[in-house]
């Protein structure tokens, strides 16, 4: 009996010693709503997607850029690109990595279905494609695009052979989510986890890890509570408070970054009604208020953002005033919030008609970022100050909200976007552009904003190969927009994971959690 114990004990102080030295669990705030990596370009499904599959240029931690699958990359002209892929790189399946695979992978994102963030805007720029070699694609541009390797290099590469026709369940499933990444998926249970395996074969840095479980834990509370007991070894979305709380406590450490991700307030301002707007009886109010400016300017005066960085993310950010921090290219260092001033902006409101408000319903993500739910609530509040009538504060979790603002069904939702890349031309043309598919442009537009002037400049921005001339343009732009109000900026927050102390974390600003960027301390 004694030795069984003792050999029961030996098995299971090995299986812990293995299990720590060669898997990884993440407590994941998010879920994504497909494996398909160009279903969406939302955090919660790009933080699958990079682990599975590879993109043509990789990010840093300060949004920098530097060569992926593409080995190298040259304009020829103003209108022609040629890049070349690595040699030897493989996917899951063993099957080479090819120019036709670049070109197909192109070529499907322009057009998945059913997709609420779609990578049209990022192909939008090509003209044709054509193969050089198996490892050399010629790109044709239809105007000159100082950024196209920003656009086109972020585009996930999917092997034609196995993705081509394939229904998104059989991406969900394992069937079709072959790529050629650091990590191959072995399992999705929804509502549960995503189970990776190590891909000896990847072509980079080796994984680490053999086995990596994403578990999704939305509760902030029961994340948090999970690394501190061991269930988990990382957790992202970390809270100021829980950050404190973490900093102090055994075995934990932090690691965290100002992040270039920007929370805002979308406006329903371009249709005539819109559904969570009303009368003091509760109809829908026409023609909606929120297309009127010195409305929009009214809400504005009404936010006290850096109460909201004060209170909510424990001054854990920094008050926005435009979609990227300063040191982005393209943002504007003179460009501030209108100043908080309740009696002015009452005063607005009477004088745009509505001296005794309207209704609104504020939506709002509940696990997309720490304290979503929360800002939505105290914006809520500050609306029901500047006096208008807050008929309800409704909150879903994000893989399921992501999808409904796409398709309008808010009039005031809580929403992020994030920079990933070191101007801020990709998303000044995707958020606030036109939408327009065939185009590629207003991709992440959820409130349909057009304005042909801005379009105009950011167009003239984007084909402006002078640096310094193509971040005055986009600066120009930026004031255009920010000054329409379309959106009420809020604030960029500070990103933060919490991991045990035998686990080191690339703390980045694209706010990515994923395993390839993860180690064992050394």
């Amino acid at each position: 009996m004694k030795t069984m114990t003792y050999a029961l004990a030996l098995s299971v102080s090995l299986l812990a010693l293995g299990a720590n030295a060669a898997d990884l669990v993440i407590g994941s705030s998010t879920e994504p709503s497909a494996i398909d990596p160009q279903f969406s370009r939302t955090g919660n499904n790009q933080n699958i997607a990079m682990q599975i599959f590879d993109r043509l240029v990789q990010p840093d931690a300060k949004l920098g850029i530097s060569p992926s699958l593409a080995e190298s990359y040259k304009n020829i002209d103003p209108t022609t690109w040629v890049v070349k892929l690595r040699d030897g790189v493989k996917f899951h399946d063993g099957k080479p990595v090819t120019s036709e695979d670049v070109i197909y992978s192109m070529t499907r994102a322009k057009d998945v279905p059913n997709s609420p963030a779609p990578f049209s805007g990022n192909v939008s720029a090509i003209a044709s494609m054509k193969a050089i070699d198996s490892l050399t694609v010629e790109f044709k541009t239809k105007a000159p695009s100082p950024d196209f390797m920003d656009q086109v290099g972020f585009v996930y590469i999917m092997q034609k052979a196995i993705s081509d026709g394939k229904p998104i369940t059989e991406f969900n499933n394992g069937n079709a989510a072959i790529g050629s990444g650091p990590y191959k998926f072995k399992e999705w249970v929804p509502g549960g986890q995503v189970v990776l395996e190590k891909n000896a074969a990847y072509w980079g840095k080796k994984p680490e890890f053999d086995k990596v479980t994403i578990k999704f834990i939305s509760n902030t509370a029961a994340r948090v509570a999970a690394l501190r007991s061991g269930a988990v070894d990382i957790i992202d979305a970390v809270t100021p408070e829980d950050a404190a709380t973490l900093s102090a406590a055994g075995g934990i450490k932090l690691h965290s970054i100002p992040s270039a991700r920007l929370i805002y307030l979308a406006l329903d301002m371009v249709r005539d009604e819109t559904p969570f707007v009303t009368d003091a009886a509760g109809k829908p109010l026409t023609p909606n208020p929120l297309k009127k400016l010195e409305v929009r300017q009214a809400l504005a005066k009404m936010v006290n953002a850096q109460l909201i960085v004060d209170r909510i993310v424990g001054g854990a950010g920094q008050v926005a005033a435009q979609l990227a921090p300063v040191g982005v290219a393209g943002s504007d260092p003179t460009l501030k919030q209108l100043p908080y001033n309740l009696n002015e902006a009452k005063k607005m409101l009477a004088d745009a008609g509505y001296p005794n408000g309207f209704g609104i319903t504020i939506h709002s993500s509940n696990d997309r970022f720490p304290g979503d739910g929360d800002v939505a609530q105290a914006l809520g509040q500050m609306f029901a100050r500047g006096g208008l009538k807050v008929n309800g504060v409704v909150t879903q979790p994000y893989n399921v909200y992501a999808g409904n603002a796409s398709k309008q069904s808010f009039s005031a939702f809580v929403f992020s976007i994030g920079t990933t890349t070191p101007t801020t031309g990709n998303n000044l043309r995707n958020v606030f552009m036109t939408a327009d598919k065939d185009a590629g442009t207003g991709s992440f537009n959820r409130i349909k904003y057009s304005n042909p002037a801005y379009d105009a400049k950011v167009k003239e921005a984007l084909s402006e190969f002078d640096t310094a001339k193509r971040d005055a343009l986009l600066r120009e732009a930026t004031k255009m927009v920010f000054s329409d109000l379309p959106v009420i900026p809020l604030y960029w927050p500070t990103a933060v994971w919490a991991s045990k102390d035998t686990i080191e974390y690339e703390a980045n600003m694209s706010e990515d959690t994923s395993a390839a960027l993860a180690s064992l301390k050394k």
